[in-house]
């Protein structure tokens, strides 16, 4: 009996927290919610009784909380203490580690390659290195979040590492762990085109944004004819760097609005002056996998006509979650809101259409006979000595160099991107319209 009351009295905790007010039932209603208690007192007693086996009393309640949320919808949950630092890592984008990037091959952890400037590329540490322990644990048995979890630790505490290079005998490292940033954002000129990726909505994007940006000017000399934003296969992140992000190629207007149960709880946010691609052509790469946040700046960004998006339709999540701390108890992620583009759509269950619809595809090359053209007639014209008018100096050259980084989101190495080639033509088709109609001076 005592069991009983003690479950149904931490059922009703549970229940307490949520928005659910009792004051506001009836007495029916009231009588009716006291009796589901009993029966989650019940219940829980009964499995903790007789269930197969042993299930710790924190385990049910846990589990309880997560199916209470998680029937909800599809983005509500429990978020345990394990899954709460995880996140808070993601959304923060900085954790005290060794700055490599790992995955897993024959059991053991593989590096993919040591991130600049940090612990692991001071070291020495090189692309290809097979970690075969940690700090003398054995790494063979371990998943690789696991072995994650055992490099990251606190700034300034010491890791050993033995590490395994091709023929070489095994070799120990010792590296004092330091703050790492996970960059969301990178850049790289295609001949006179910006292209920026964003992989995620992270606290470190805006930043990152801004410093690709001015990276890029000057890498072109100034000479830039647009942008590339590629948001493909982005997961989405934090509200107010989605709101940054379409803030930076932005004049005025609003970006976003948010919509709550309370419509006093309603949000707006507006853009604010100075658009740091400088008015040029924008292109905005969307897909399947571009969600949340990437929606925000995706339909922001075409509802105000600055960008033309290219891709396929994205993936239509238009609901706000919100991150509730549970002390000592992990978080609850619980959706709150919905939210619209600046013309008033809500894109849920939707997504947004691509200006251009343009599928990932293989190009190749056809194999046929060369063409008869002019030169090749019988009895041509020969071209005039004094005809030497030429065209404007503007680059529109469309061969897209594919040895640069790759995105192994979108495409395998040396695999030609068909939907950033289309978005780079489109970029330079655009500059050199608007260059050739500054020339004649001619008006829209």
């Amino acid at each position: 009996m005592t069991a009983r009351l003690c479950a149904a009295g931490l059922a009703a905790v549970v229940l307490l927290v949520s928005p659910v007010r009792a004051a506001e039932n009836d007495d029916g209603e009231r009588a009716e919610t006291y009796e589901m208690l009993n029966l989650f007192g019940d219940v829980f007693e009964r499995v903790r009784a007789d269930y197969v086996d042993e299930v710790s009393d924190q385990a049910l309640i846990e589990s309880a909380v997560n199916g209470m949320l998680s029937s909800l919808d599809p983005h509500s949950g429990y978020l345990d203490t394990s899954k709460f630092d995880e996140m808070k890592v993601q959304t923060h984008g900085s954790f005290g580690g060794l700055g490599i990037e790992v995955t897993m091959e024959n059991g053991l952890v593989k590096v993919v390659s040591p991130i600049d400037e940090t612990p692991a590329a001071e070291a020495g540490i090189e692309p290809g290195d097979l970690i075969t322990h940690i700090d003398d644990e054995q790494v063979l048995g371990m998943t690789l979040a696991e072995a994650v979890k055992k490099m990251r630790g606190n700034v300034g505490t010491t890791i050993k590492l033995t590490i395994r290079r091709e023929e070489q005998p095994p070799m120990d490292v010792t590296l004092t762990r330091d703050v790492i940033k996970i960059s969301s954002v990178r850049s790289r000129l295609e001949g006179k085109v910006g292209y920026i990726r964003i992989s995620s909505f992270n606290e470190q994007t805006e930043s990152g944004l801004t410093e690709q940006i001015a990276k890029l000017k000057e890498e072109s000399g100034g000479q830039l004819q647009g942008y590339v934003l590629d948001l493909r296969n982005n997961p989405g992140g934090l509200l107010s760097q989605a709101v940054a992000v379409s803030d930076a190629f932005l004049e005025q207007g609003e970006i976003v609005s948010t919509r709550a149960r309370n419509p006093d709880d309603a949000q707006r946010f507006n853009a604010h002056a100075g658009d740091l691609g400088d008015g040029l052509p924008l292109v905005v790469l969307v897909n399947a996998g571009s969600a949340s946040a990437s929606e925000i700046v995706a339909g922001a960004l075409q509802d105000h006509g600055r960008a033309i998006l290219l891709g396929t339709k994205s993936f239509g999540k238009g609901s706000v979650q919100t991150i509730v701390p549970l002390t000592g108890h992990g978080a609850m992620r619980l959706t709150t809101a919905r939210y619209y583009t600046p013309s008033g759509r809500s894109i849920q269950a939707v997504g947004i259409e691509p200006d251009l619809k343009v599928e990932q595809a293989r190009v190749e090359a056809l194999d046929r006979p060369d063409n008869r053209r002019e030169a090749d007639l019988r009895g041509a014209l020969d071209r005039p000595e004094s005809d030497t008018k030429t065209g404007t100096d503007i680059d529109v050259d469309v061969d897209v160099e594919v040895d640069g980084e790759p995105l192994p989101e979108v495409k395998k190495e040396n695999e030609v991107d068909y939907q950033l080639e289309r978005a780079l033509d489109l970029v330079r088709g655009l500059s050199l319209f608007a260059s050739r109609k500054a020339e004649t001076g001619a008006t829209p």
